[in-house]
């Protein structure tokens, strides 16, 4: 299903230039060692570790804060009580929200969200409410600027993608099966396509479309879950019409 990364590509636009870095490489840091914590240190026989340095880098997180993220996975400490987790719950227009969160304090975090959720007009649910409505998916959103747009979704399609969307000029979102994302990635930078992301994401089989007001109040709802200290990542189902977002991006 495209069109899943408009409000992400946006944010990821802000983020390019944002002041809060620090707070993002801290989230970063996080993810890499919670994934080495899971598997093995080794990236190359690790892909979810893989993926997340990938993503460091692409946000140009220092090598060495990378490395320290790694090591950190073994060397005990606070990543000993590192744990992922997923929370679930709706927002405005009976939006479906996931939030994922690694964090050391489960009883500070699901307090964190629940906060959110009610300031933010929703509510959480029980896990399993609302993530029956995704299936996992590989999501690689790439920077097609000088390309023509036809070409480069001809090039997505024959890579083995399932689904390909231009979210604006600029920005290609390609889906991919979830076991497919590696080597889809590896096709589209074989081809010379440059590659802003790549990720295994929870993509809504349906989408709704909001009223403008529930679209604000969910999007700044998303917004404000993005912004705890915990979180790592944020999905709904909902449908942006681009003028929402473009006004809240402004």
């Amino acid at each position: 299903m495209s069109g899943h990364s408009k409000w992400s590509s946006i944010k990821h636009k802000k983020a390019a230039t944002d002041a809060k870095k620090g707070q993002a490489f801290t989230k970063l840091g996080r993810d890499i060692t919670m994934a080495a914590k899971q598997g093995d240190p080794d990236p190359e026989l690790n892909a979810g570790l893989r993926l997340a340095i990938q993503k460091a880098r692409q946000a140009n997180m220092p090598a060495d804060n990378i490395k320290r993220a790694v090591e950190r996975a073994t060397g005990g400490g606070d990543a000993a009580n590192l744990e992922e987790i997923t929370y679930e719950g709706y927002g405005a227009g009976g939006t479906a929200i996931i939030v994922e969160v690694v964090t050391d304090n489960r009883n500070r975090t699901v307090a964190d969200v629940r906060h959110a959720f009610s300031r933010g007009g929703g509510s959480m649910a029980d896990n399993g409410a609302v993530s029956w409505q995704f299936d996992s998916r590989g999501v690689i959103m790439l920077n097609a600027a000088g390309r023509d747009l036809d070409e480069v979704q001809l090039q997505v399609i024959e890579a083995g993608a399932v689904d390909v969307d231009a979210t604006d000029d600029t920005s290609v979102e390609v889906i991919t099966e979830a076991a497919d994302l590696h080597k889809v990635r590896e096709a589209l930078e074989a081809a010379g396509l440059a590659v802003d992301s790549a990720e295994l994401a929870p993509i809504p089989r349906a989408r709704i479309q909001l009223a403008e007001k529930d679209a604000e109040s969910v999007l700044k709802l998303l917004e404000r879950l993005d912004e705890l200290d915990d979180v790592s990542r944020v999905f709904s189902n909902a449908e942006f019409d681009d003028a929402v977002l473009e006004a809240i991006a402004g």
